[in-house]
């Protein structure tokens, strides 16, 4: 059954994505369950890379690499000390999982004949050498989990189907112009804990794509990055050592519903900042620097989750939160965090809360010098 349950995993990774990252397969982390509950919080289009279910059907292929379990189009060969890729993979696979071997290069042949694959997994290998047509024959490959290795640059030629690219912990410093080229579908990309400096991304490295998710956390990044995809829906931006928002470094991603930015050294956001994010349901700002709640919440109209806890807040005032008047507003807050603040909660007026949905959204409290 264990096949069974792999492919059942990767179809419902298919549909949502996370904000934190922690455990599966250790390429794909989820921090639990977000306050926010919509059909929009998924990262990636819940009707991309979905297989045809005509196409999940037994194979009565006597094809199956020495150790490797296979069924349904499904081979398995994780933690087997491989050295390289497995010969006699049938044609008809469509979920690879290599993960967790000692594969150091992938070379022109490794998938040849391959045409079906859906998805390849080779987390936690110690891939440093990539063929730079290694991916040609995978001409369906819709997700790429290739985190956890010692890769230095991107993947030359990526399949130009390819939906989905997780490719965080390894040891890429620069993201070239062009390095995406052709890759109209991608719509979710996790490159996060590398060593990613701001100088690293060249101008028009995103070009072409119309990207939903992009993660660039526990990297270098001293300010937001510019010229990101104009089509973003989140944008995750945890653990660098960004320390302020100026006015237009949020200009061009109007389009953002989530954005994580908690885990850095934020100590000011300009004002009228946060005034390009009109769709702007969720905010992360948790562990920075802050001295105050930032302007502009009130007037952020679908703003429900604001996460300003373990900052140096102190003072909260009666319309930080909630626009003067009524009717102004069309989403309620279903979530406020300011815990661990320095914060004199016994003078702030409850009225300030008025646009929240629940007096348990509301989390004070725990400060500790």
């Amino acid at each position: 059954m264990q096949p069974l349950w792999l492919l059942a995993s990767l179809l419902a990774l298919s549909q949502a994505l996370p904000f934190e990252q922690r455990g599966f397969w250790d390429f794909t982390l989820d921090d639990g369950p977000l306050m926010m509950n919509d059909e929009e919080a998924s990262g990636a289009d819940s009707t991309s890379g979905l297989p045809d279910p005509d196409s999940v059907t037994p194979t009565y292929s006597a094809m199956c690499p020495f150790g490797c379990h296979c069924h349904l189009r499904v081979v398995q060969c994780s933690d087997l000390g491989l050295k390289s890729v497995p010969r006699e993979v049938s044609p008809d696979t469509t979920l690879l999982d290599l993960q967790s071997n000692h594969i150091s290069e992938l070379r022109k042949d490794d998938f040849k004949g391959l045409q079906h694959l859906y998805a390849l997994v080779l987390v936690n290998n110690k891939i440093s050498k990539i063929h730079e047509k290694a991916f040609s024959p995978l001409r369906r490959l819709q997700k790429l989990y290739i985190s956890k290795n010692h890769l230095v640059e991107i993947p030359p030629n990526l399949p130009s189907s390819l939906v989905e690219l997780r490719i965080h912990d390894n040891r890429i410093r620069k993201v070239p112009k062009g390095v995406f080229s052709g890759l109209r579908s991608m719509n979710c990309i996790e490159m996060g804990g590398n060593p990613l400096e701001n100088s690293g991304f060249e101008p028009g490295a995103f070009d072409g794509l119309k990207l939903n998710y992009l993660r660039i956390s526990e990297a270098k990044l001293t300010g937001i990055p510019k010229d990101l995809p104009e089509t973003l829906n989140e944008l995750h931006l945890d653990h660098n050592k960004i320390q302020a928002i100026e006015l237009e470094d949020l200009l061009r991603y109007s389009k953002l519903y989530r954005l994580g930015l908690g885990h850095n050294q934020i100590r000011m956001i300009e004002n009228g900042s946060l005034s390009f994010l009109p769709t702007l349901r969720e905010l992360h700002l948790d562990n920075n620097k802050l001295s105050r709640v930032p302007s502009g919440l009130p007037d952020l109209k679908l703003l429900q989750v604001v996460y300003l806890h373990s900052n140096n807040i102190t003072k909260v005032g009666i319309n930080d939160f909630c626009p003067v008047g009524f009717g102004v507003k069309r989403a309620y807050y279903n979530g406020i965090s300011l815990f661990n603040n320095p914060v004199p909660y016994w003078e702030v007026q409850p009225a300030t809360f008025r646009c929240v949905t629940d007096r348990l959204a509301i989390q004070f409290g725990n400060y500790k010098k």
